[in-house]
This record gives C-alpha cells, sequence and structure tokens, in this order.
C-alpha cells in the first residue's frame, strides 16, 4: 500500500469521526504557534506518493513501505516531528531523493492506528513549511537538512483580500453542497476556520487535483496569490459538477419517463385483459377474419399465416411491431386474383370511345380488335400500348374512357419526374418508412387486379443516384414477365398480367430502346381544323360552360368564330390551347352577366379582338419573289409547323455557311445537298466552275428555335438549286424528304403535323417520297381537299416540279 489521503475532495467523513483533538479547526492564535514553533535542522523525510500535505491540516495516511515503517517507528518513539514531502511521480514505488520535490511540510504524528488488515495509519499534523536544502541520508530512510519558509499573514482590513477570502469560501460550500459525495457537515469545518491562511491550505489540501498542482500551491509563499489559484481550480470543479449533475439529471429523466409509460402500458393492457378488451388481441383476430375472404393463391396464404404468427409473439411496444403491422394490413388489401368482369358489349365500347375523343380512329379500332379477342378467346394477356404524339390530343383522358368501355376501374400514376427505382419497385421493410412501390400502391387503391393503369409521360421518367426506375418499369411491362412482378417491400410474387397499362408520351426517342421494345406503339396524330371545330362544339364548349355556370342561351359560338379562333389564336396539333382561349371568353362572358352589362348573346371577331388581344395569323406564306427562299414542313413535339429555308450567294472561294441554330443531322443534310448539286451541276444547267467563285450561306430563320432532323433535306437542295439556277421557286409549293447523296429522296415521319401546318399557311401542293403515300391515304381525305400531292423518288423530279423555268426579277449573273 502506499501513503495516500482516504478521500477524494473535502474528504472530512474520516477526520471527523476522530477524537475532538484532531478536528482541524484552527484560531489565528494556534496558527502563530505553529509558525513560530522552531524547525529541526535535520529532518526524517516520510514521502507522500498521492497527496501534499499543507501547514495546520490534518491528515490519515496509510503507510506500506519498509521506510517509511521504520520512519515512523522511531519518530512516534521519540518527538514525534517528521518533515513530509510529495514524490515527483507518483508511479515510483521506491523513490531516491531526485524524485522527491524540494518543499514540504514540518508534520507532527497525532497517532497510530494498527489497521485490522496488518497495515499501519498514523494521523499527522502540517506545522510549517520548509525548503530541503541537502539530503544527508537514504537508509534506513530519507533525512535531509531543511531551511523554514515563513508564512505571510494575510492581511484581512484589505478590501481585495477580504473579497479573495470569501468568494474562495463561497465557492467551496458551494461545491460541497451540489456534490452528492462530499458530507454536508464539511460546511461546519469551512464556517469554523478563523484563520484565512489556514483556510486556503485546508481547501488546497482538499481539492480533487493532482499532487503537481497541489504541490505548486505550496510553493507559493504569497498567500493572495495562492488563494486566486485556488480559486480558478474551484471554479473549474464546479463546472465540471455542473456537467455532470446536468448529465445525471437527464439520464434519470429519461429513464423515469420510460419506466413511467412502461409501467401504465403494463396497467393498461392488465385492464383491457380484464375487459376482455385488448386491442392488439382484438386486430389480429380481424386479421384472421379477414384473411377468410381472400382469394389468394397458396404461397401468399402461407406467407401471411407464417407473418401473423410472427406479430402475436412481438412486443407491442417495439418499432418493429407496427412495421409488421402496416405488411400484413398491406398483404390483405391487396386485390389477390379479384378481377373486375369485362363487358364485351363492342357497340356500347364503340359508342362510349366516339362520345369522349372526336378523330382518333386507329386508337379506337385498336382498342375494339383487343375487346374482339378477349370476348372470342375469354383469356388472353393485356397488350402494353403507348400513345404516343403532341400535347393536347387527349393520349390521358383515352384512358378513361377506355376503363369505361371496358367496365374497369381507373387507374393513373404519373411518372413524370420520377428518378428513384424504390417509386417502381418499393423499399426493402428493413428501412425506416418503407413503403411499397406505387404500382401496388394504386391497385390497393383500385381494389382490382384487373384496372386500366396509365403510365401519364413515361418518356418523362428521370435518372437518379437511387437508380433507374425505367430499368424497373421493364418488368412491370414485359407481359412474359409481370405475371410475377416482385416488390421489394411486399416480397411475394403479384400477377399484373390482367392490368390493362397504356403509357401515354409526346417524344418517344427519349424512351431507353428495351423498354420501347416491350410496348405496342401507337400513333396519336394533332387534329385538323375541321376535327378541332368539332371537338370545340361537342366538348370544349359545353365543358367551359357548364364549369363557370353559363347556359347555352347566355353565349354563343359560331362556326365561323370558332375557325378563326383556331386558326389566329392557337398554333398547336392539340386543342388545350384552344380550351383556353374559349375558358378566356366565357370568363369575360360571366362577368358581364354578373356586372348586368349589356352584351350580345353571340361571340363576335370584335370580342375576340377585345378579349384576347390581336391574333398571330397563321403561319404566312411569303412568296416567291426571291430566289433561294423554299418552304419546308418541319415537326415539333407540339405539332406541325412550317420553316423556310433560305440561300444567298456572295462572291468567294466556294465556302458554305450554315446558320439557323441547326442540329448536326440537319447540317449534314445542307453539305449533303451543296455535294450533290455540285457534283451533277450539268443535269441543272449549271456551269461547274461557279461553285468556286462563289460563297454558299444557307439559312433557317428563327435562330432561337434549335432545328434538326433529316426532313428538310430535299426542301435545302431545291433552295440552294434556286440559288445557283436564279429560277422562281413553284407558288404555294412546301415539301419534305430526306436526300442521299445519289440523289434518292427517302420517307420521314410527322406526315399529318406537317399536312396540317401546310393547311394553315396556305399552301395548295406538298412534295413527299413515293413512300409517304401510305401515310397521306391513313388521313381521312375530307381533311385533304385542295391539297395536290406529288410524290417523287429523286431529285431530278423534285426540281422539275418546284422550280419553274422563269427567273426572278432581279436575277443575279451566275457565271
Amino acid at each position: 500500500m502506499s501513503e495516500s489521503n482516504k478521500g477524494d475532495f473535502f474528504a472530512l467523513s474520516n477526520i471527523l469521526d476522530q477524537e475532538p483533538e484532531f478536528i482541524p479547526l484552527i484560531s489565528e492564535e494556534e496558527e502563530d504557534i505553529l509558525n513560530n514553533e522552531s524547525v529541526p535542522e535535520a529532518l526524517p523525510i516520510l514521502p507522500l506518493r498521492n497527496n501534499v500535505l499543507f501547514p495546520g491540516v490534518v491528515i490519515p495516511i496509510t503507510i506500506g513501505r519498509d521506510k517509511s515503517i521504520s520512519l515512523i517507528e522511531e519518530a512516534y518513539r521519540g518527538n514525534k516531528i517528521i518533515g513530509v514531502i510529495a514524490q515527483k511521480k507518483t508511479n515510483v514505488e521506491d523513490p531516491f531523493a531526485e524524485d522527491l520535490n524540494r518543499v514540504g511540510t514540518v508534520a507532527r504524528i497525532l497517532k497510530r492506528l494498527k489497521m485490522p488488515d496488518g497495515s499501519t495509519t498514523v494521523i499527522i499534523q502540517g506545522k510549517r513549511r520548509f525548503e530541503v536544502v541537502e539530503f544527508i541520508e537514504e537508509q534506513p530512510y530519507f533525512r535531509a537538512t531543511v531551511q523554514a519558509l515563513q508564512e505571510m499573514k494575510l492581511d484581512m482590513t484589505d478590501d481585495k483580500n477580504k473579497a479573495l477570502v470569501d468568494s474562495m469560501k463561497e465557492m467551496a460550500m458551494r461545491i460541497i453542497k451540489e456534490s452528492p459525495n462530499i458530507p454536508s457537515e464539511a460546511t461546519f469545518a469551512i464556517k469554523n476556520i478563523e484563520s484565512p491562511t489556514f483556510l486556503v491550505n485546508f481547501i488546497a489540501s482538499n481539492l480533487n487535483s493532482e499532487v503537481e498542482k497541489k504541490q505548486k500551491l505550496l510553493e507559493i509563499d504569497s498567500i493572495p496569490a495562492r488563494i486566486e489559484k485556488v480559486i480558478k481550480q474551484l471554479s473549474v470543479e464546479i463546472q465540471m459538477l455542473n456537467m455532470k449533475n446536468e448529465i445525471q439529471t437527464k439520464v434519470k429523466m429519461d429513464m423515469d419517463r420510460q419506466q413511467r409509460e412502461y409501467f401504465l402500458n403494463q396497467q393498461i393492457r392488465t385492464i383491457q385483459d380484464e375487459l376482455g378488451e385488448n386491442p392488439v388481441d382484438t386486430e389480429l383476430k380481424n386479421f384472421e377474419k379477414r384473411a377468410t375472404n381472400k382469394k389468394w393463391p397458396k404461397q401468399v396464404q402461407k406467407s401471411f399465416e407464417k407473418e401473423l404468427n410472427k406479430l402475436s409473439r412481438m412486443n407491442p411496444q417495439s418499432a418493429e411491431f407496427s412495421v409488421q403491422m402496416n405488411y400484413i394490413d398491406l398483404i390483405l388489401e391487396l386485390p389477390w386474383n379479384e378481377v373486375s368482369k369485362d363487358n364485351f358489349n363492342l357497340k356500347r365500347a364503340k359508342k362510349i370511345l366516339d362520345r369522349d375523343h372526336f378523330g382518333l380512329e386507329k386508337v379506337k379500332n385498336r382498342i375494339l380488335e383487343h375487346l374482339a379477342v378477349l370476348k372470342l378467346k375469354k383469356d388472353m394477356k393485356s397488350p402494353i400500348l403507348c400513345l404516343y404524339g403532341p400535347p393536347g390530343v387527349g393520349k390521358t383522358s383515352l384512358g378513361k374512357s377506355i376503363a369505361e368501355a371496358l367496365g374497369r376501374k381507373y387507374v393513373r400514376m404519373s411518372l413524370g419526374g420520377v428518378h428513384d427505382e424504390a417509386e417502381i419497385r418499393g423499399h426493402r421493410r428493413t428501412y425506416i418508412g418503407a413503403m411499397p412501390g406505387r404500382v401496388l400502391q394504386n391497385l390497393k387503391k383500385a381494389k382490382t387486379s384487373n384496372p386500366v393503369f396509365v403510365l401519364d409521360e413515361i418518356d418523362k421518367v428521370g435518372r437518379g443516384h437511387q437508380g433507374d426506375p425505367s430499368s424497373a418499369l421493364l418488368e412491370v411491362l414485359d407481359p412474359e414477365q409481370n405475371a410475377n412482378f416482385n416488390d421489394n417491400f411486399v416480397e411475394l410474387d403479384y400477377d399484373l398480367s390482367n392490368v390493362l397499362f397504356i403509357a401515354t408520351a409526346n417524344n418517344i426517342s427519349s424512351i431507353q430502346g428495351p423498354l420501347r421494345d416491350r410496348m405496342e406503339m401507337i400513333e396519336v396524330n394533332g387534329y385538323t381544323v375541321e376535327e378541332k371545330k368539332e371537338i370545340a362544339k361537342r366538348h370544349l364548349i359545353p365543358k367551359q360552360l357548364e364549369a363557370h355556370g353559363i347556359s347555352k342561351k347566355e353565349i354563343s359560338f359560331s362556326a365561323k368564330l370558332v375557325e378563326s379562333l383556331i386558326e389566329q389564336y392557337t398554333s398547336e396539333s392539340g386543342v388545350r390551347g384552344l380550351e383556353k382561349k374559349i375558358a378566356s371568353i366565357v370568363r369575360n362572358r360571366a362577368k358581364q352577366i354578373a356586372m348586368e352589362e349589356k352584351y350580345n348573346v353571340k361571340v363576335s371577331s370584335d370580342d375576340l379582338l377585345k378579349i384576347l388581344g390581336p391574333s398571330h395569323g397563321k403561319d404566312k406564306y411569303f412568296g416567291n419573289d426571291f430566289a433561294g427562299v423554299v418552304t419546308g414542313l418541319a415537326w415539333t413535339q407540339v405539332g406541325g409547323d412550317i420553316l423556310y429555308i433560305e440561300t444567298s450567294l456572295s462572291k468567294g472561294k466556294g465556302k458554305l455557311t450554315l446558320t439557323g441554330n441547326l442540329g448536326d443531322v440537319m447540317k449534314e443534310s445542307a453539305v449533303l445537298a451543296h455535294q450533290y448539286l455540285k457534283a451533277n451541276s450539268e443535269e441543272f444547267n449549271i456551269d461547274s466552275s461557279v461553285f468556286d467563285k462563289w460563297d454558299v450561306h444557307v439559312h433557317v430563320p428563327e435562330g432561337a428555335t434549335p432545328k434538326d432532323g433529316p426532313s428538310a433535306g430535299i426542301t435545302m437542295l431545291t433552295s440552294i438549286a434556286s440559288a445557283f439556277t436564279q429560277r422562281k421557286v413553284k407558288k404555294y409549293i412546301a415539301m419534305t424528304g430526306e436526300i442521299t447523296l445519289r440523289g434518292a429522296v427517302l420517307p420521314v415521319g410527322g406526315i399529318k403535323e406537317k399536312i396540317l401546318a401546310a393547311r394553315r399557311a396556305n399552301i395548295k401542293e406538298i412534295i413527299l417520297s413515293e413512300k409517304n403515300e401510305k401515310d397521306v391515304l391513313d388521313i381521312n381525305q375530307d381533311y385533304l381537299k385542295g391539297l395536290t400531292f406529288h410524290y417523287v423518288k429523286t431529285m431530278d423530279e423534285v426540281i422539275k416540279i418546284a422550280l419553274l423555268k422563269e427567273k426572278v426579277a432581279k436575277a443575279k449573273a451566275i457565271d
């Protein structure tokens, strides 16, 4: 054992339990006597390992080392005066002289006690500080010559000194009060110490700090300086104590709350058991009852029973309990093998489709074909249809009509902006907040396994760091795989083969190839002016009148006015913009009625100007007064449009310049046209030398709009040929088609939209590839009146049809 003081901070209990003579309450007179006592020139030195003895302070120490026992035995038989010095390092068992500090305290042995375990405990009291002059012996114990150090008496008439002592005393008593490990009797000792010097020594002796810090306090001669150091250490002790108390209080509060909730829940459960109303048992019985009516596969039945048995064994207070409850509830809510009966009345189905959508004959026929096969075979996997086309043509609303025609439930899921694979497949149940994918969530709402399921805007599915939703859709939309669709949350195969999936898209080029391959692509073209007029009459106007609370007697639209609205205020393939214009007119009439203003029931063209402002007019045809200006037909995501290819020549070295925000494919078409004309200049009566003397500039107006695609190939060739020959372009003619280096004209897409754009621009003749004739035949012939089509195979035919022999009025001399 080593010499140590019994306790950590203010360890007073051992001292207070001793005889009254040992209680360390020293008066100022007693302190003066201690300071004036003579100190022997040589003292036996007792090393202390874990503590520092201060003057006036009484401490108990346990003796364990042989040297120390010999010293105490001899001193106790003699004058009982020894020197006490702290070791520099507490881990040194057998110190040498260099291991001891130079400043220590003269001590008197008050009492020696033999402990039951055979060890010796002595109680000593410090008297005066001393400094070692020289160690003279190390055996059988240390002896040294010493020099006494005088304690400076503190002047308590000084306000600063008085404040220091009061502050130190207040902080010490605060620590005693707040620390649960210090006996409250310690305040008695603090209050009854009269001497400020002894007070600082007493507090310093009992600080809960390292021996090294206490030793530094002992070595300070100035009492005010020693008090300041003690105050700093007391401040640190107070902060640490506050932190410990705060942590303990918080932990206790958390434990109290948890215990309180536990006991309350136990009491509630006991009461419910007595009343026979345990909600957990009631819920389990409800699950079992609901399961008896389910028509699910055996594998699902087996899994349900296993999960229900697992739930019955779980603690209702655990976090997993609610997750398991939600999972079982979802299993019961899903419509396993629950299907609605299809209505195979094809005439009724046709009537509903015609009622809700004017035109779209190709789509309607495809739906009727599917119904016919189902009626005859009574068992067929539902196809995956993808309706693609410009906005506002009725792709999404067509799903509702199909559902009504079939007698099925209707479900719509918007895929625009979806970039997380878990939105389709669901999350694993191990994640917090896990839920099934939106496919099964929507089937749960529909409550049948064969609804009409519209996947809206499938071309706008995003791709993020959470996975690729498009790839997750591959299983959903594959008729050969979706009979065993596996959701990560449900973890059971679900049959999607009875669902009639209908996807919608604007631009199929952004749909990845494997996904597009799994769907039957059905193009939904834009509407002609005649179709739009019928749609406005049958659907849009009645819908807006009902939405705004206006009767047919209060507003009237003539056929001519609707046509003006279509041609002069809208430029689209669909009817969404047209509906907005009609809504504006109806709102204006609603205001007139509400404010009791005078108005004509029939809407006039003046009303259009007043309500909608000036019209933008049709796509205008510019005429043929300039060489090199040719009208082309283009397809955009909002329908067809006309564009102009302009070519001008200037003296130079045959350089070709392209402007107008053109894409790579369109630039290649221009280069191709220029090279073809250059290679076949003799056939077009052009001197081949002119190509090295004139720079060619091809421009497509509206440079802010990006343009790309190969369909402007024949238009560019015609424009460059017109510029070099200075021949006029035939009036009211437009064209579209791709060219090859050998002069062949290839077919292009978007024919219906391009023809509609041509009609809006008052075009009379259209040049197309011979292979596009079938696309024209698909269009209702009533909508093609007034148009002449030229079907060509080569560029020679295009030039013969499009360019006149007559040259422009101000023709350049190209030589």
